[in-house]
């Protein structure tokens, strides 16, 4: 059974902050998000951790293995260097969407994304040491089947993007509202999904699902390890079995 854990990343504030005194920049927005989810992904990938940038402002990482003070630590670092400061909201689960329900939970009893007031807030719990297990994280890589040839040297870049992001979209609440799964797009064709004990079969009918629904083929590498880093290189792993060998659902441990 896996235990994933999950931190709630989010920004204080900060709606009000882009517009006081003025409305700011919207370049230099991005350029703050860009480089704000940049060091934290740094930080916490540096403890074998995963961030996922979702809204910028609200950001999800998978963090088994980092303790209460590396988050902590996250948060003096980022308030030293950044106009801004991060509320933490943390907790453990065996259904990744449930755990970050609880870390959600967490932050809002602490406020309002946009109260003033909140400030650094660090709640919820870990998973202590010597209750980490080998399987505690299951991770998919999917992608989309020969996306170069359909798409990426057939059609303009726009289009391209569409093509890709509404198999992400269609993949995202599938997982989310069948199988208990946090789907991120990462770039190019590649998302990973954040899951709990599924099998083959489960990935299959996601597969074939995404497939009906949207005419877009994907293929998948599933890992397992006490990290996100553990599992996601060994996803990376079972999906280029993929690609070598023409499959569609690859598991790392068989």
């Amino acid at each position: 059974m896996t235990t994933t854990q999950v931190t709630l990343v989010q920004i204080d504030n900060y709606g009000p902050w882009t517009v006081t005194p003025e409305p700011r920049r919207e370049a230099d927005l991005q350029t703050l998000q860009s480089r704000l989810y940049a060091d934290i992904s740094q930080f916490v990938g540096n403890r074998g951790g995963y961030v996922f940038f979702t809204r910028f402002d609200n950001m999800i990482a998978i963090t088994n293995g980092l303790d209460l003070e590396d988050h902590a630590l996250l948060q003096e670092s980022v308030g030293n260097r950044y106009p801004v400061t991060l509320s933490l909201g943390v907790s453990t689960n065996a259904n990744p969407v449930q755990a970050l329900a609880d870390a959600t939970g967490h932050v809002q009893d602490a406020g309002s994304a946009q109260d003033k007031n909140r400030r650094e807030c660090l709640e919820g719990r870990v998973i202590d040491g010597d209750e980490r297990r080998e399987d505690d994280i299951q991770i998919a890589h999917f992608d989309v089947v020969n996306a170069t040839g359909q798409y990426t040297d057939e059609l303009n870049a726009f289009d391209t993007f569409i093509e890709i992001e509404q198999g992400y979209a269609e993949l995202m609440r599938h997982m989310r509202y069948s199988h208990d799964s946090l789907s991120f797009f990462v770039g190019g064709d590649n998302i990973i999904v954040v899951c709990p004990d599924l099998t083959a079969d489960d990935y299959e009918e996601a597969i074939y699902h995404v497939q009906e629904a949207v005419d877009v083929d994907l293929q998948v590498g599933v890992g397992r390890g006490t990290s996100a880093h553990d599992a996601g290189f060994a996803a990376k792993h079972a999906l280029e079995t993929c690609r070598a060998d023409g499959t569609r659902v690859e598991l790392e441990w068989e």
